[in-house]
């Protein structure tokens, strides 16, 4: 029973005594409170909050703050105020406190402790931002004394606070080792932001380094990380050496203490001589006229007899040892991760290039028909497409419709180019390349007419927008993952045509031996058209994929009739492994130079160019070059 008492007086007394304390501390600082300065309020906050003043620090964050008539700190409600100490009711006018950001953000770091075991998630929420803010070792007790965070979210992020934390402000260098340790793999930015003040380093200078130091590095004076000249204004700011002058510091002042055609009794014609210049110096110096100076060869002894290195301000080596190492680790995954997106980068427009070339490996690698118009069935393909858009407002069912509707539109004007030029220039490569020039500048002219020279939009349904990433450096925007799926796609399809299907044996027939086939009862000019009309509709369906992430504009196609020729050469004329794989070489080069020289788009094109007119010369076939009887004709 005694024990009981006891502790029932305990528990009746615990408030009194708290309420006592605060409103000690409230009392004494109440001018501080009423008008703070950001350099001289964090003792008084810090005692409110010791005190059991969360309440009051709370509300006096919030503004809600103020001083009654007669003095009293009151707590603002919408309903009227209360005494901030005992919660009474305050009648009569409240002069509200407003604390600026820098006390707020002070107020915000004292509160931490209690909010962190607060039941609201976006006060527990708050006070984990307020640690990021500003880190202290204060809060790091804080963030191991609270109780489990019940969500999952807000607990894991916690926990890296509280190693973010341990890694810079534990006592324990086992500990802080251990926190390193703990990130793994991981490359955040806070995480760097950790190790990097454990690697500053200070440099200095003495006849002996510092036994207990933790050296980062020891240097040697006159080479590139420490010249002679730093090595030695090193040795001056520590007052190990006396200054030196320059040629023209010292000249002058020889020559303010010149008299009778002598200083320092070394006549003036002697002092051409660097030596004798020193010795007149020194001569001065010692008559107290000039401070004393250092010449050259005290100056090479002195530094010759000192030593110098970059410490580490983090006095243990195995923090310093796990931090480099981490770092290290991390610079070489983020490397890694370079690589890997430049990768996709390349692999992308690679697969540009492929789609936008494929209909011109049909229509020049099988029919030898050199296309000029092949950038303006592009071009036809992406205005198919952005009509669909404007009649079909649905993304994706326009999308659907565009596709068939630009092959069928593109293939039509294939099929007519063909009928009215290109069945006339049979074999005569030279006028038929004239000719689809002239006709690629007119069609320009056509879609400037229909269209204005005004960019046209061609959006992405939701579904193809944002990007798809894996960590925080490799991503490829969704729009070019669906362009890669197309061109295999495309690629697939292509071969399922000419290795599966009538028409693809007729047109290999055709393509080895012309005369053979129409004696088989095959028309070389039929099958020669609606190959020319495959190729010129698969060259729409790739306009309308360009178009998504591209202007359409009627110069559309002049962005890629340069480099769809380059991919068909490059590979292989007449082979479609050949076109795969210059649409490799020339996406992954591209990339390269742009690695290399980034910002300059024209300068990698030229140098690719460069690179491909030399390759043509020691391989004139392609990567690829087609074989048997297709290649002897």
């Amino acid at each position: 029973m005694r024990r009981l008492l006891t502790l029932l007086l305990t528990l009746l007394l615990a408030g009194p005594l708290a309420a006592q304390d605060l409103g000690t501390v409230l009392d004494t600082h109440r001018a501080e409170i009423a008008q703070p300065s950001r350099q001289t309020i964090g003792p008084v906050i810090e005692a409110v909050a010791k005190a059991g003043g969360a309440e009051v620090l709370a509300a006096w964050a919030d503004r809600r703050l103020g001083v009654a008539d007669d003095g009293r700190l009151a707590i603002v409600h919408e309903g009227g105020a209360e005494d901030a100490l005992t919660g009474a009711p305050v009648a009569g006018t409240v002069k509200t406190l407003r604390p600026n950001s820098g006390v707020r953000s002070l107020i915000a770091a004292a509160l931490v402790p209690a909010q962190l075991g607060d039941p609201d998630p976006a006060t527990r929420a708050a006070a984990l931002d307020a640690i990021a803010r500003a880190p202290d070792a204060g809060q790091l007790a804080a963030l191991r004394d609270a109780p489990a965070d019940p969500d999952p979210a807000l607990a894991a992020r916690r926990d890296r606070l509280q190693r973010l934390l341990a890694i810079r402000f534990d006592p324990d260098p086992a500990a802080r080792t251990a926190a390193i340790d703990s990130f793994g793999t991981d490359t955040g930015a806070d995480f760097q932001a950790a190790l990097n003040p454990l690697l500053a380093t200070t440099r200095v200078a003495g006849l002996a380094l510092p036994a207990d130091a933790n050296i980062a590095r020891e240097l040697t004076p006159g080479t590139d990380d420490l010249p002679a000249a730093d090595a030695y204004r090193l040795l001056v700011e520590a007052g190990l050496v006396p200054a030196r002058l320059t040629d023209a510091e010292q000249r002058a002042a020889l020559t303010a203490h010149a008299k009778n055609g002598a200083v320092g009794g070394v006549p003036v014609a002697e002092l051409s001589d660097p030596a004798r210049r020193d010795a007149a110096y020194d001569a001065l110096a010692a008559q107290g006229l000039v401070p004393a100076a250092a010449t050259a060869a005290e100056a090479d002894a002195a530094l010759a007899a000192h030593r110098f290195a970059d410490i580490y301000a983090e006095p243990d080596r195995a923090v310093t040892d796990a931090a480099r190492g981490a770092l290290r680790a991390m610079a070489l995954r983020e490397g890694a991760a370079r690589t890997a997106d430049m990768a996709l980068d390349a692999i992308s427009l690679a697969s540009i290039y492929f789609l936008a070339a494929i209909g011109l490996a049909i229509t020049f690698g099988v029919m030898g028909v050199i296309n000029m118009a092949h950038g303006e069935f592009i071009m036809m393909g992406a205005y198919t497409g952005y009509v669909v858009q404007t009649l079909i407002a649905n993304r994706t069912l326009s999308l659907i419709v565009a596709l068939p509707a630009a092959f069928l539109v593109t293939a039509l004007a294939g099929v007519v180019l063909y009928r009215l030029v290109i069945r006339r220039l049979a074999r005569r490569p030279l006028e038929t390349l004239l000719a689809t020039f002239g006709v690629s500048i007119a069609l320009q002219q056509i879609a400037k007419n229909i269209f204005g020279t005004q960019a046209r939009p061609l959006t992405a349904p939701a579904w193809l927008e944002g990007s798809v990433g894996w960590g925080e450096a490799i991503s490829i925007s969704t729009i070019r993952v669906a362009i890669l799926v197309l061109a295999l796609l495309f690629l697939a399809l292509f071969l399922l045509v000419m290795n599966r299907t009538r028409l693809g044996l007729q047109v290999r027939a055709v393509m080895q031996n012309p005369g053979m086939a129409a004696s088989m009862g095959i028309s070389p000019e039929r099958i020669a058209m609606l190959t020319f009309g495959l190729g010129s509709g698969i060259a729409g369906i790739a306009g309308v994929a360009i178009g998504l992430f591209a202007k359409v504009t009627s110069e559309l196609g002049n962005d890629y009739i340069v480099q769809s020729f380059m991919t068909v050469v490059v590979g292989g004329v007449g082979n479609i492994w050949g076109t795969l794989a210059g649409a490799a070489l020339i996406g992954g080069l591209q990339k390269g130079i742009e690695v290399l020289n980034p910002g300059n788009t024209l300068a990698a094109q030229t140098f690719m160019i460069l690179f491909i007119i030399v390759f043509i010369q020691f391989r004139p076939r392609g990567i690829i070059p087609q074989r048997g009887r297709a290649a002897a004709a």
